[in-house]
């Protein structure tokens, strides 16, 4: 069946949110250390927020970014299909976050469409905290040759499988895992919550967050290659392959991509369940020292 054609807005592009504040306090920090199964105490004592939390102030600003150039009523199409955070300091309790987003391009692919967010997070002193690049994918939907820019590329690099992994590590996707995030993160999406709407969906039922899996995966990076620091990662970014059930056992294998430059090590990761990869073309940068 051919792929529709849908016009987008060009207008859209380059036009930046209204700024949203988040109050962050340790309690919604600990919740959501708790939600992605957390092992890092500092994390769960609410004393300074995992990787993947940077997400949760920027929540409202990235689907009303990419529907102010993909029609509203695409919507029910749209999945998540990367994320790449590049983080210039921890988020702790007490900082008051002031995040705004802005489409900076799309283009159509062979089957979809994708709208690329640029998220920018910084306190109300003006100080960046992250900047995220989120890329929204809208199935089976054509919108041409598109226009403006893409996220950075974080592409895994094929030669890296003759290589050894420096670190594999095996996490289980709890059965209420969904129940838990959906609050935790204030993403209430139904193919998350709602086994019917799921299925309705083309879904095999109630999927885990891509973000929760997301979380998971760098809570292996800090664990396995960072002593448990999350102030030592620069970078961490991924792309969404295929959903992961609740009930089922991830598993992530770190490769270091080249030597350590003195100021960074840089490594490749994917993530599978049994032989289907769910996350591709991961990368974690990681700091040889706190600053």
């Amino acid at each position: 069946m051919t792929t529709p054609t849908v016009e987008f807005d060009t207008s859209g592009v380059g036009q930046w949110t209204d700024p949203q504040r988040f109050e962050v306090t340790a309690e919604r920090i600990a919740d959501y250390a708790a939600a992605t199964n957390d092992p890092i105490e500092r994390h769960l004592a609410g004393e300074v927020a995992p990787p993947v939390f940077a997400v949760v102030p920027a929540f409202t600003s990235m689907a009303p970014a990419a529907l102010s150039v993909a029609p509203v009523e695409l919507l029910m199409k749209l999945v998540h299909g990367e994320q790449d955070f590049h983080f210039h300091r921890p988020i702790r309790p007490g900082d008051t976050l002031v995040v705004r987003a802005k489409p900076i391009g799309f283009e159509g692919r062979e089957n979809g469409s994708t709208v690329v967010v640029y998220v920018e997070t910084t306190t109300e002193a003006g100080e960046l905290v992250n900047e995220q690049w989120m890329t929204a994918f809208f199935r089976k939907v054509d919108a041409g040759a598109g226009l403006g820019e893409q996220a950075p590329a974080h592409r895994f690099d094929e030669s890296l499988r003759g290589q050894a992994p420096v670190a594999t590590i095996t996490q289980h996707i709890d059965e209420d895992q969904t129940f838990r995030y959906s609050p935790a993160s204030g993403d209430p999406m139904p193919i998350h919550l709602d086994d019917e709407i799921a299925r309705m969906s083309g879904l095999p039922g109630i999927i885990n967050h891509g973000l929760c899996t997301m979380a998971f995966t760098s809570w292996a990076a800090l664990t396995e290659l960072a002593d448990g620091r999350v102030e030592r990662l620069r970078r961490l970014a991924v792309r969404f392959a295929k959903p992961v059930l609740p009930g089922q056992d991830i598993g992530t294998q770190f490769r270091q991509v080249a030597e350590p430059t003195g100021a960074a090590t840089s490594y490749a990761y994917e993530t599978t369940v049994g032989d289907a990869l769910v996350i591709k073309d991961g990368l974690a940068v990681i700091a040889d020292t706190e600053t």
